[in-house]
């Protein structure tokens, strides 16, 4: 072989050695986050992919139902998410996934879950609901079908025999509209509901009373990444890991911020940071 021919050969190695570098590197870089179109998830979503971005990750951040959020997390599709409500409301996902997932824990609790009327009802109870359904319209006004929230409502419906109403399948938005219209109305109205959400400060509501515990008793909001993250980005698994609110006050006045007028998730997450800079300091630590 020709010193010409041996220099070129020389030249190809090193470039595909070069660019093979270059795609690992760029591939160690980039996060992807699941969540669900919920208000609580979408705020604590923004901030994870507003504070990895300012560590220099490129960060992909995917809307889904919730069951195909356990999916991709399950099989590695993306490399985690932080709005998994448990021990409860999302403990059927975790069981079909769990032997391919890390639990990481809560990054904040005192979650709850349930239906929500406004404080003018002068009913407490979902027992008392069969005797006033058409004050409400027969109608309890839901969320997204993928919702473990909607898994156990169907529940509490059967276990509480009503009969006369029907659970409306819809999104958060369209719960959060509902609300809206009936308290501008002074109408009686029952929504599904979880907190913290920015809903209970914008609204005077109560959580009707559930003797039979069909929708559960206290949450937490977990983090769960992919089975590998450790060994394969060991400083995004350590953020993680470390990522937590101070307390549910904490990320509902996210979520206010974020039903503000032109409001911008993403700026709001950048502002956060920005007010809590210890806070994000100790998440890198």
């Amino acid at each position: 072989m020709n010193h010409g021919k041996l220099l070129q050969l020389i030249l190809a190695i090193v470039a595909c050695l070069v660019l093979t570098a270059g795609s690992v590197s760029a591939q160690d870089k980039s996060v992807r986050i699941a969540y669900v179109e919920w208000d609580c998830a979408a705020a604590s979503t923004h901030v994870v992919q507003a504070a990895l971005e300012e560590m220099g990750y490129e960060v992909e951040i995917l809307p889904v139902a919730a069951a195909a959020m356990w999916q991709a997390v399950g099989t590695g599709n993306v490399d985690g998410m932080v709005t998994a409500w448990l021990p409860v409301t999302h403990a059927d996902y975790y069981e079909r996934v769990k032997n391919n997932v890390e639990d990481l824990g809560p990054i904040v609790g005192g979650a709850k879950l349930g239906w929500v009327v406004p404080s003018y009802v002068t009913i407490d109870s979902i027992e008392e609901m069969n005797d006033h359904a058409d004050r409400f319209n027969r109608r309890i006004i839901g969320i997204d079908p993928g919702a473990g929230l909607m898994r156990l409502s169907e529940e509490a419906v059967e276990e509480y025999g009503l009969t006369r109403f029907t659970l409306v399948e819809g999104s958060d938005a369209t719960m959060t509209a509902a609300l809206s219209n009936a308290v501008d109305r002074n109408e009686w109205v029952v929504a599904t509901a979880w907190s913290p959400h920015w809903k209970f400060g914008v609204w005077d509501l109560k959580y009707l009373d559930d003797p039979k515990g069909i929708l559960g008793g206290e949450e937490r909001i977990h983090t769960i990444v992919r089975k590998g993250l450790k060994e394969d980005k060991p400083e995004v698994y350590n953020f993680l890991n470390n990522f937590a609110w101070e307390d549910p006050n904490q990320l509902q006045m996210v979520m206010a911020w974020n039903q503000e007028p032109g409001s911008d998730r993403m700026e709001n997450a950048k502002r956060f940071l920005r007010e809590n800079k210890e806070q994000f300091e100790s998440w890198k630590q």
